[in-house]
């Protein structure tokens, strides 16, 4: 395991936790964890180089269940200026897979 994906299972671990706490001051212990992994983790990947994908989605709702997706995993749909609304950008390493994004 790279340390990339140790990080990333640590978060599912913690994210799992934070659901299931009873008390605020566990809900905010494993908050403030989830902060500290998840910058750890934009820190090996600000070392790699992005790559830059597009995808097409006709629906509005498909369009709303992907940047959803995006985000829960970490990614950051975007458009260009003067793009199509249907269009969804999305740039990540190329080693990136949504099984070991989980978080």
């Amino acid at each position: 395991m790279t340390s990339e994906q140790q990080l990333r299972e640590k978060l599912r671990k913690i994210s799992a936790l934070f659901e299931g706490a009873t008390t605020q001051g566990e809900k905010l212990a494993a908050k403030a964890a989830i902060d500290r992994i998840k910058q750890a983790i934009a820190s090996l990947t600000k070392v790699e180089q992005t790559v830059e994908t597009q995808f097409t989605l006709p629906d509005r709702w498909q369009r709303r269940l992907f940047a959803a997706l995006c985000r829960r995993y970490g990614l950051e749909p975007f458009r260009y200026k003067r793009q199509r609304y249907t269009t969804v950008m999305v740039r990540a390493s190329p080693r990136w897979s949504p099984t070991r994004a989980s978080s």
